[in-house]
């Protein structure tokens, strides 16, 4: 039985975590802090596809990973006895220009041909939840957008982890892994990482947002004017979020938060009375290529990175998690080109 040591309890320290242990490896989680206390911890859970048009594999990967998520969470919670917060709700978008509405009429040919036939893009001038407005009447839909409870999957994979046996320690500093391990460690990663290698390869970005509570568990999320507003089966509606290159408190709040919050109310009116429930903020790790970090640490025999999911990390999970099993336990490399550690390593 291959053991598996996975540094870090956030989402794809988890779900890499779980795939190996479902695969018959013996696995241990190793958190500095908590789970869920990094990037992973926040409160959108936008699992959005990328604009089907100029394809390439970061694309092709994210739809492979957006078309697994519905078993890969189900299984999870079924394991481990804690619903996750997924569904397939889909996502509505307001189409401000006659410009806009082109560009988008053109893109609908791209999602036809890329995408699965149970997944739809169309525009229509109805179907607006929350009040949402459009300056030209019309809204893009799609129906393979979803949604995440951040702090429900972290807990649905720690309990499917330890409901199979597998072990997870929380607050432990300073661990010195041995054997197979797997360095799934966000921004602290991507530093200590760029440290390791002597040249950087990726970075920090800080986030803020927000838990309104309101009840609209079976409405399609929306984004609009670059902000997410993702209802949530808790009654609760997550908005967010912002990005932030440079600041001082990765882990505060500030007045960043309550801009983004009162446009939210301005997009959505039937949030306008919605009283603010949570606040959040944390760095999240954007690798430089801005695809996942991938694959075997250069010069550590045994050791492996998987990071860099800015944005993105929910909806590249089931899929970061089972290329990450081909290769630790199996040898198979089938991580794409562009996420590969050791490219991204030695790029100029």
């Amino acid at each position: 039985m291959t053991s598996v040591t996975v540094m870090g309890g956030g989402v794809f320290g988890l779900a890499c975590a779980w795939e190996c242990l479902r695969r018959g490896a013996r696995v241990r989680v190793i958190e500095v802090d908590r789970i869920g206390a990094g990037s992973s911890g926040g409160t959108v859970g936008a699992l959005a596809p990328h604009v089907p048009e100029n394809w390439n594999e970061k694309k092709a990967f994210q739809l492979e990973s957006l078309k697994l998520s519905e078993p890969f969470w189900a299984g999870v919670a079924q394991a481990g006895g804690v619903d996750p917060g997924y569904a397939r709700t889909g996502r509505v978008q307001p189409l401000v220009d006659e410009p806009t509405v082109a560009r988008w009429r053109e893109r609908l040919a791209g999602a036809a041909r890329y995408w699965p036939e149970w997944a739809r893009m169309w525009i229509s001038g109805d179907g607006a939840p929350m009040g949402l407005r459009s300056p030209t009447g019309l809204f893009l839909h799609d129906t393979l957008t979803a949604r995440m409870s951040p702090r429900a999957a972290g807990a649905a994979l720690a309990a499917a982890i330890r409901a199979q046996g597998g072990e997870i320690t929380e607050g432990v500093r300073d661990a010195q892994p041995d054997g197979t391990v797997i360095w799934a460690t966000g921004a602290a990663g991507l530093s200590a990482l760029s440290d390791d290698l002597g040249r950087s390869v990726g970075n920090g970005v800080k986030g803020q947002s927000a838990l309104l509570a309101y009840a609209a568990p079976d409405l399609p999320q929306v984004f609009a004017d670059a902000v997410h507003i993702v209802p949530h089966a808790d009654g609760t509606v997550g908005v967010g979020s912002t990005s932030e290159r440079v600041f001082a408190d990765g882990g505060t709040v500030d007045d960043q938060l309550e801009a983004l919050i009162a446009k939210a109310r301005e997009i959505c009116p039937a949030l306008t009375n919605a009283p603010v429930v949570d606040r959040w903020a944390g760095v999240r790790p954007r690798a430089a290529s801005r695809a996942p970090l991938l694959g075997a640490w250069p010069g550590r025999p045994g050791h492996f990175v998987a990071n860099g999911g800015f944005k993105i990390g929910f909806g590249m999970t089931p899929k970061v998690a089972a290329v990450m099993a081909d290769l630790v336990l199996d040898g198979r490399d089938a991580i794409p080109e562009g996420f590969r550690l050791t490219e991204q390593a030695t790029a100029r």
